[in-house]
């Protein structure tokens, strides 16, 4: 009767027992750091009003003429950013109807008045009123991963795996 015998050396054991600790570690709380990480870069590209890519917004004419950030009229974009985590990812978002128009921009929307008989705004220091105006608003895009999220990923996934 033959037989094969088998052992581990040098590294080995100390690999399997790292792989082993490995499923150990709280998906749900690294994912719930990494959600919150970005939330928080979201937030900071309405204060240095830049893409995740960090390119410049184009300055609102609000923003132009009265002072103040792009986006950042009543704030409640900004303060409508959450994030979400499980075990399986992270998510940052936000639910506001007009958020896709400023992220992706629109180019000859049609806006028109529906309770009153005119829109009121103000363009240049004069109060314009109008049945219906066509706008081109740019791309601001807010949500998406800077290269400082992608270093502030990495670390925190790297600090979960040598505790581990």
């Amino acid at each position: 009767m033959s037989s094969i015998r088998a052992s581990m050396e040098g590294e080995l054991p100390e690999l399997a027992e790292k792989l082993s600790r490995l499923s150990t570690i709280d998906k749900a709380g690294i994912n719930n750091a990494i959600a919150e990480a970005l939330r928080s870069g979201t937030i900071e590209r309405f204060e240095g009003e830049k893409s995740p890519e960090g390119a410049a917004w184009n300055k609102s004419i609000r923003a132009s003429e009265k002072g103040g950030l792009t986006l950042t009229m009543t704030g409640q974009l900004k303060g409508s950013i959450n994030a979400r985590a499980t075990e399986e990812g992270a998510e940052v978002g936000t639910n506001l109807v007009y958020a896709a128009t400023h992220q992706f921009g629109a180019s000859g929307r049609v806006i028109q008045a529906k309770n009153k008989p005119y829109l009121a705004f103000e363009y240049h220091g004069r109060t314009i009123r109008k049945k219906q105006v066509t706008v081109n608003i740019p791309a601001r895009p807010f949500l998406g991963i800077s290269d400082e999220d992608r270093q502030e990923i990495k670390s925190l996934v790297e600090e979960a795996l040598s505790e581990a």
